[in-house]
């Protein structure tokens, strides 16, 4: 299944470049392979990073000029958790309405769903007369197994 939404997400961005008339490279093929066989919040340096395993040619300016590409084909949502860099997000085009806990000390970032914040959500649109486009909600904390053990996995 994560292979037919990466060939979908794919599919798409070729349509969106051919839209804007830029071309599929090689580096973008490989950002793109990147971005979309990963569940995982990223920032653009572990962009580089990660699209360098499968290309070693990908440059840091390339990923800097696709990732606004991404974002305005809507296939990829770029997320400020007040940190000096920003996150992006490659669920966003499968799943637009989900929430995020973020933890402020290592960066983790868990993506969840609720019923009953949709419910919520949608008795207060409903009781002031709007429509929803999207919506966002972003928790921020400390998680526990960094309190527990004073270090985490996700922790640079």
């Amino acid at each position: 299944m994560a292979e037919t939404l990466n060939e979908d997400a794919k599919k798409r961005f070729l349509e969106f470049l051919e839209t804007k008339e830029l071309r599929m490279t090689g580096q973008r093929l490989a950002i793109i392979d990147t971005v979309f066989s990963t569940k995982e919040h990223f920032t653009a340096d572990q962009l580089v990073e990660w699209s360098r395993k499968r290309d070693r040619s990908v440059s840091r300016a390339t990923v800097y000029r696709t990732l606004p590409l991404l974002t305005e084909s809507g296939l990829v949502r770029e997320m400020d958790f007040g940190k000096e860099h920003k996150f992006y997000d490659p669920n966003y085009a499968d799943h637009p309405n989900h929430n995020h806990i973020i933890c402020k000390d290592c960066e983790k970032i868990v993506e969840f769903e609720s019923e009953k914040i949709a419910a919520i959500e949608d008795e207060i649109v409903h009781k002031l007369g709007f429509s929803v486009d999207s919506q966002r909600l972003q928790i921020t904390g400390s998680c526990d197994t960094l309190k527990r053990l004073g270090a985490c996995k996700h922790k640079h």
